[in-house]
Protein backbone atom coordinates (compact mmCIF):
# COMPACT_ATOMS: atom_id res chain seq x y z
CA UNK A 1 0.00 0.00 0.00
CA UNK A 2 3.04 2.29 0.10
CA UNK A 3 2.51 3.01 -3.89
CA UNK A 4 -0.48 4.74 -2.89
CA UNK A 5 1.02 7.37 0.16
CA UNK A 6 2.65 9.76 -2.44
CA UNK A 7 -0.89 10.37 -4.62
CA UNK A 8 -2.42 10.87 -0.74
CA UNK A 9 0.39 13.04 -0.27
CA UNK A 10 -0.37 14.91 -3.38
CA UNK A 11 -3.93 15.23 -2.85
CA UNK A 12 -3.63 17.13 0.66
CA UNK A 13 -1.32 19.55 -0.31
CA UNK A 14 -3.69 20.43 -3.53
CA UNK A 15 -6.55 20.52 -1.62
CA UNK A 16 -4.89 22.87 0.95
CA UNK A 17 -3.68 24.71 -2.05
CA UNK A 18 -7.24 24.81 -3.54
CA UNK A 19 -8.97 25.99 -0.18
CA UNK A 20 -6.08 28.96 -0.33
CA UNK A 21 -6.53 29.79 -3.25
CA UNK A 22 -10.32 29.73 -4.03
CA UNK A 23 -12.30 28.47 -0.54
CA UNK A 24 -14.37 25.64 0.06
CA UNK A 25 -15.99 26.14 -3.40
CA UNK A 26 -12.63 25.39 -5.20
CA UNK A 27 -11.69 22.70 -2.69
CA UNK A 28 -15.42 21.00 -3.26
CA UNK A 29 -14.73 21.23 -7.34
CA UNK A 30 -11.06 19.76 -6.92
CA UNK A 31 -13.16 16.50 -4.96
CA UNK A 32 -15.42 16.85 -7.48
CA UNK A 33 -12.63 16.07 -10.75
CA UNK A 34 -10.70 13.69 -8.72
CA UNK A 35 -13.82 11.16 -7.80
CA UNK A 36 -14.96 12.29 -12.02
CA UNK A 37 -11.65 10.86 -13.07
CA UNK A 38 -11.09 8.17 -10.78
CA UNK A 39 -14.55 6.53 -11.44
CA UNK A 40 -14.16 7.09 -15.49
CA UNK A 41 -11.00 5.53 -15.43
CA UNK A 42 -11.31 2.70 -13.06
CA UNK A 43 -11.82 -0.29 -16.02
CA UNK A 44 -9.08 1.26 -17.73
CA UNK A 45 -6.93 0.78 -14.31
CA UNK A 46 -7.98 -3.08 -14.93
CA UNK A 47 -6.84 -3.05 -18.51
CA UNK A 48 -3.94 -1.44 -17.87
CA UNK A 49 -2.74 -4.16 -15.26
CA UNK A 50 -3.28 -6.95 -17.98
CA UNK A 51 -0.56 -4.53 -20.21
CA UNK A 52 1.69 -3.79 -17.52
CA UNK A 53 1.54 -7.38 -16.35
CA UNK A 54 3.93 -8.06 -19.86
CA UNK A 55 6.26 -5.63 -18.63
CA UNK A 56 9.40 -5.66 -16.50
CA UNK A 57 9.64 -3.99 -13.08
CA UNK A 58 11.69 -1.28 -14.60
CA UNK A 59 8.92 -0.33 -17.44
CA UNK A 60 6.15 -0.25 -14.57
CA UNK A 61 8.49 2.28 -11.99
CA UNK A 62 8.42 4.20 -15.85
CA UNK A 63 4.60 3.72 -15.93
CA UNK A 64 3.99 5.76 -12.88
CA UNK A 65 7.17 8.59 -13.11
CA UNK A 66 7.27 9.25 -16.41
CA UNK A 67 3.61 8.13 -17.44
CA UNK A 68 2.22 10.79 -14.50
CA UNK A 69 3.56 13.86 -16.62
CA UNK A 70 2.34 12.44 -19.86
CA UNK A 71 -1.07 11.41 -18.56
CA UNK A 72 -1.64 15.27 -16.66
CA UNK A 73 0.27 17.34 -18.88
CA UNK A 74 -0.03 15.47 -22.11
CA UNK A 75 -3.27 13.79 -22.09
CA UNK A 76 -4.74 16.50 -20.64
CA UNK A 77 -3.53 19.72 -21.53
CA UNK A 78 -1.91 19.39 -24.48
CA UNK A 79 -3.71 16.92 -26.41
CA UNK A 80 -6.96 18.47 -25.99
CA UNK A 81 -5.15 22.01 -27.08
CA UNK A 82 -4.15 20.02 -30.83
CA UNK A 83 -7.52 18.40 -31.04
CA UNK A 84 -8.93 21.94 -30.62
CA UNK A 85 -6.93 23.62 -32.79
CA UNK A 86 -7.16 20.77 -35.43
CA UNK A 87 -11.05 21.09 -35.20
CA UNK A 88 -11.03 24.71 -35.23
CA UNK A 89 -8.61 25.67 -37.46
CA UNK A 90 -6.71 28.01 -35.14
CA UNK A 91 -3.16 27.96 -34.30
CA UNK A 92 -2.03 26.25 -31.64
CA UNK A 93 -0.44 29.18 -29.68
CA UNK A 94 -3.35 30.90 -30.28
CA UNK A 95 -5.21 28.14 -28.32
CA UNK A 96 -2.65 27.96 -25.69
CA UNK A 97 -3.07 31.36 -25.00
CA UNK A 98 -6.36 30.72 -24.53
CA UNK A 99 -6.18 28.12 -22.59
CA UNK A 100 -4.06 29.74 -19.73
CA UNK A 101 -5.95 33.55 -20.70
CA UNK A 102 -9.33 32.61 -21.11
CA UNK A 103 -10.20 29.27 -20.01
CA UNK A 104 -14.22 30.06 -20.50
CA UNK A 105 -13.66 30.61 -24.51
CA UNK A 106 -11.28 27.98 -24.53
CA UNK A 107 -13.93 25.27 -23.12
CA UNK A 108 -16.12 26.32 -25.33
CA UNK A 109 -13.73 25.19 -28.03
CA UNK A 110 -13.32 22.09 -26.94
CA UNK A 111 -17.05 21.65 -26.37
CA UNK A 112 -17.19 22.02 -29.88
CA UNK A 113 -14.85 19.47 -30.63
CA UNK A 114 -16.47 17.09 -28.52
CA UNK A 115 -17.47 14.97 -31.95
CA UNK A 116 -13.85 14.28 -32.92
CA UNK A 117 -12.56 13.74 -29.51
CA UNK A 118 -15.80 10.92 -29.39
CA UNK A 119 -15.70 9.49 -32.96
CA UNK A 120 -11.63 9.14 -32.18
CA UNK A 121 -12.08 8.02 -28.66
CA UNK A 122 -14.77 5.69 -29.34
CA UNK A 123 -12.74 4.07 -32.20
CA UNK A 124 -10.13 3.12 -30.24
CA UNK A 125 -11.95 1.87 -27.13
CA UNK A 126 -14.59 -0.29 -29.13
CA UNK A 127 -11.40 -1.62 -31.18
CA UNK A 128 -9.73 -2.55 -27.76
CA UNK A 129 -12.61 -4.31 -26.06
CA UNK A 130 -13.37 -5.71 -29.69
CA UNK A 131 -10.27 -7.27 -29.54
CA UNK A 132 -10.44 -8.81 -26.57
CA UNK A 133 -13.46 -10.69 -27.52
CA UNK A 134 -12.89 -11.95 -31.02
CA UNK A 135 -10.46 -13.97 -29.87
CA UNK A 136 -10.58 -17.81 -30.55
CA UNK A 137 -8.22 -18.47 -28.14
CA UNK A 138 -9.57 -17.07 -25.07
CA UNK A 139 -11.50 -20.19 -23.26
CA UNK A 140 -12.38 -18.29 -19.93
CA UNK A 141 -15.94 -16.40 -20.32
CA UNK A 142 -17.90 -14.83 -17.92
CA UNK A 143 -21.29 -13.88 -19.70
CA UNK A 144 -21.50 -17.47 -21.26
CA UNK A 145 -23.08 -17.27 -24.79
CA UNK A 146 -22.62 -14.13 -25.73
CA UNK A 147 -18.75 -14.36 -24.75
CA UNK A 148 -18.55 -17.38 -26.92
CA UNK A 149 -20.15 -16.40 -29.65
CA UNK A 150 -18.06 -13.78 -30.49
CA UNK A 151 -14.99 -16.00 -29.63
CA UNK A 152 -16.28 -17.85 -32.52
CA UNK A 153 -16.27 -14.91 -34.86
CA UNK A 154 -12.54 -14.12 -34.14
CA UNK A 155 -11.55 -16.54 -36.46
CA UNK A 156 -12.53 -13.69 -39.18
CA UNK A 157 -9.09 -12.05 -39.69
CA UNK A 158 -9.73 -8.41 -38.74
CA UNK A 159 -13.34 -8.66 -38.00
CA UNK A 160 -13.44 -6.48 -34.93
CA UNK A 161 -11.72 -3.46 -37.37
CA UNK A 162 -14.79 -3.86 -40.27
CA UNK A 163 -16.93 -3.50 -37.39
CA UNK A 164 -15.92 0.02 -36.20
CA UNK A 165 -15.55 0.99 -39.46
CA UNK A 166 -19.40 -0.12 -39.96
CA UNK A 167 -19.99 1.83 -36.97
CA UNK A 168 -18.32 4.67 -38.09
CA UNK A 169 -20.50 4.97 -41.76
CA UNK A 170 -23.69 4.70 -39.77
CA UNK A 171 -23.16 7.65 -37.54
CA UNK A 172 -21.37 9.55 -40.37
CA UNK A 173 -24.63 8.58 -42.00
CA UNK A 174 -26.97 9.90 -39.75
CA UNK A 175 -24.77 13.40 -39.02
CA UNK A 176 -24.02 14.55 -42.68
CA UNK A 177 -22.72 17.53 -41.36
CA UNK A 178 -20.70 16.03 -39.35
CA UNK A 179 -19.68 13.10 -41.23
CA UNK A 180 -15.93 14.92 -42.05
CA UNK A 181 -15.08 15.05 -38.49
CA UNK A 182 -16.57 11.85 -37.42
CA UNK A 183 -15.08 9.78 -40.40
CA UNK A 184 -11.42 11.40 -39.87
CA UNK A 185 -11.40 11.47 -36.06
CA UNK A 186 -12.51 7.52 -36.20
CA UNK A 187 -9.75 6.28 -38.23
CA UNK A 188 -6.91 8.04 -36.54
CA UNK A 189 -8.11 5.78 -34.11
CA UNK A 190 -8.33 3.38 -35.71
CA UNK A 191 -4.72 3.88 -37.74
CA UNK A 192 -2.87 4.56 -34.14
CA UNK A 193 -4.58 1.11 -32.56
CA UNK A 194 -3.05 -1.17 -35.68
CA UNK A 195 -0.02 1.03 -34.92
CA UNK A 196 0.21 0.20 -31.90
CA UNK A 197 -0.90 -3.24 -32.01
CA UNK A 198 1.68 -4.24 -34.61
CA UNK A 199 4.58 -2.67 -32.92
CA UNK A 200 3.94 -4.36 -29.98
CA UNK A 201 3.54 -8.07 -31.43
CA UNK A 202 6.87 -7.23 -33.45
CA UNK A 203 8.68 -6.94 -30.28
CA UNK A 204 7.71 -10.00 -28.88
CA UNK A 205 10.42 -12.71 -28.52
CA UNK A 206 9.62 -16.42 -27.47
CA UNK A 207 11.66 -16.94 -24.29
CA UNK A 208 10.79 -20.78 -22.81
CA UNK A 209 7.32 -20.49 -22.55
CA UNK A 210 6.84 -17.14 -22.05
CA UNK A 211 6.16 -14.31 -23.98
CA UNK A 212 8.40 -11.31 -23.41
CA UNK A 213 7.17 -7.62 -25.13
CA UNK A 214 8.98 -4.51 -25.47
CA UNK A 215 8.02 -2.15 -22.75
CA UNK A 216 8.35 0.75 -25.12
CA UNK A 217 5.83 0.05 -27.60
CA UNK A 218 3.67 -1.14 -24.74
CA UNK A 219 3.97 1.97 -22.37
CA UNK A 220 2.95 4.28 -26.12
CA UNK A 221 -0.05 1.50 -25.96
CA UNK A 222 -0.65 2.16 -22.33
CA UNK A 223 -0.55 6.48 -22.60
CA UNK A 224 -2.43 6.30 -25.99
CA UNK A 225 -5.30 4.16 -24.30
CA UNK A 226 -5.40 6.60 -21.46
CA UNK A 227 -5.48 9.19 -23.77
CA UNK A 228 -8.82 7.68 -25.27
CA UNK A 229 -10.46 7.05 -21.81
CA UNK A 230 -9.70 10.34 -20.51
CA UNK A 231 -10.51 12.86 -23.03
CA UNK A 232 -14.14 12.35 -22.51
CA UNK A 233 -13.65 12.95 -18.70
CA UNK A 234 -11.66 16.22 -19.94
CA UNK A 235 -14.81 17.93 -21.68
CA UNK A 236 -16.60 16.64 -18.81
CA UNK A 237 -14.37 18.44 -16.47
CA UNK A 238 -15.29 21.78 -17.92
CA UNK A 239 -18.68 21.66 -17.30
CA UNK A 240 -18.35 20.98 -13.68
CA UNK A 241 -15.44 24.44 -13.23
CA UNK A 242 -13.34 26.74 -15.77
CA UNK A 243 -10.76 26.73 -14.17
CA UNK A 244 -8.27 25.21 -15.86
CA UNK A 245 -5.51 25.26 -12.52
CA UNK A 246 -8.31 22.87 -11.20
CA UNK A 247 -9.19 20.72 -13.55
CA UNK A 248 -5.44 20.59 -13.98
CA UNK A 249 -4.87 19.02 -10.32
CA UNK A 250 -8.36 17.38 -10.36
CA UNK A 251 -7.58 15.29 -12.88
CA UNK A 252 -4.03 15.06 -12.60
CA UNK A 253 -4.92 13.47 -8.95
CA UNK A 254 -7.37 11.12 -10.18
CA UNK A 255 -4.96 9.99 -13.16
CA UNK A 256 -2.44 9.21 -10.46
CA UNK A 257 -4.73 7.18 -7.97
CA UNK A 258 -5.40 5.24 -11.30
CA UNK A 259 -1.99 4.42 -12.18
CA UNK A 260 -0.85 3.40 -8.64
CA UNK A 261 -4.21 1.33 -8.47
CA UNK A 262 -2.88 -0.58 -11.47
CA UNK A 263 0.56 -1.12 -10.40
CA UNK A 264 -1.13 -2.93 -7.60
CA UNK A 265 -3.55 -5.29 -9.24
CA UNK A 266 -0.08 -6.35 -11.04
CA UNK A 267 1.63 -6.85 -8.21
CA UNK A 268 -0.76 -8.94 -5.82
CA UNK A 269 -1.81 -10.94 -9.39
CA UNK A 270 -5.52 -9.89 -8.85
CA UNK A 271 -6.46 -10.54 -12.28
CA UNK A 272 -4.83 -13.90 -11.42
CA UNK A 273 -7.27 -14.87 -8.88
CA UNK A 274 -10.08 -13.02 -9.82
CA UNK A 275 -10.59 -14.52 -13.12
CA UNK A 276 -13.86 -12.39 -14.59
CA UNK A 277 -12.39 -8.97 -13.74
CA UNK A 278 -10.19 -8.92 -17.01
CA UNK A 279 -13.79 -9.62 -18.69
CA UNK A 280 -16.23 -6.95 -16.66
CA UNK A 281 -13.48 -3.97 -17.51
CA UNK A 282 -13.65 -5.03 -21.25
CA UNK A 283 -17.57 -5.08 -21.20
CA UNK A 284 -17.53 -1.45 -19.43
CA UNK A 285 -14.91 -0.13 -22.43
CA UNK A 286 -17.44 -1.46 -24.72
CA UNK A 287 -20.22 0.60 -23.07
CA UNK A 288 -17.79 3.47 -22.27
CA UNK A 289 -17.03 3.10 -26.53
CA UNK A 290 -21.02 3.60 -26.94
CA UNK A 291 -21.72 6.17 -24.38
CA UNK A 292 -18.90 8.54 -26.46
CA UNK A 293 -20.40 7.12 -29.66
CA UNK A 294 -24.22 8.28 -28.71
CA UNK A 295 -22.89 11.45 -27.37
CA UNK A 296 -22.44 12.73 -30.73
CA UNK A 297 -26.01 12.64 -31.32
CA UNK A 298 -27.51 13.20 -27.87
CA UNK A 299 -26.02 14.62 -24.95
CA UNK A 300 -25.12 11.56 -22.13
CA UNK A 301 -24.53 12.82 -18.30
CA UNK A 302 -21.19 12.26 -17.26
CA UNK A 303 -22.86 10.37 -14.47
CA UNK A 304 -23.71 7.24 -16.93
CA UNK A 305 -20.43 6.59 -18.32
CA UNK A 306 -18.75 6.74 -14.75
CA UNK A 307 -21.42 4.31 -13.85
CA UNK A 308 -20.74 2.17 -17.09
CA UNK A 309 -17.23 1.01 -15.53
CA UNK A 310 -18.11 0.68 -11.98
CA UNK A 311 -21.38 -1.58 -12.65
CA UNK A 312 -19.71 -3.44 -14.47
CA UNK A 313 -15.97 -4.29 -12.84
CA UNK A 314 -18.97 -4.69 -9.26
CA UNK A 315 -20.53 -7.14 -11.22
CA UNK A 316 -17.46 -9.04 -12.46
CA UNK A 317 -15.93 -9.20 -9.25
CA UNK A 318 -19.13 -10.79 -7.36
CA UNK A 319 -18.70 -13.19 -10.29
CA UNK A 320 -15.17 -13.79 -9.46
CA UNK A 321 -15.73 -14.19 -5.70
CA UNK A 322 -18.34 -16.51 -6.20
CA UNK A 323 -15.96 -18.68 -8.57
CA UNK A 324 -13.53 -18.63 -6.30
CA UNK A 325 -15.53 -20.19 -3.47
CA UNK A 326 -17.11 -22.89 -5.53
CA UNK A 327 -14.06 -23.83 -6.25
Amino acid sequence: MQILVFPAILTVVASVAAYAWGGPTALFLLVILVVLETTLSFDNAVVNAKVLSRMDEKWQRRFLTWGIPIAVFGTRFVLPILIVSAAAAIDPIAVFKLAIFDSIRYGEYLHDAHVSIAAFGSAFLFLVSLKYFFNTAKTVHWLGWIERYFSRWGGIEAIEIALVLLILLVAAFFEPQKAAAILMAGLIGIILFIVIQGVAQSFEMKAGHETVAAGAALFVYLNVLDSAFSLDGVVAAFAVTSSLPLIIAGLGIGALFVRSFTVLLVRAKTLETLIYLEHGAHWAILGLALAMLMSIFVHVPEIITGLIGLVFIILAYISSRREMRAT
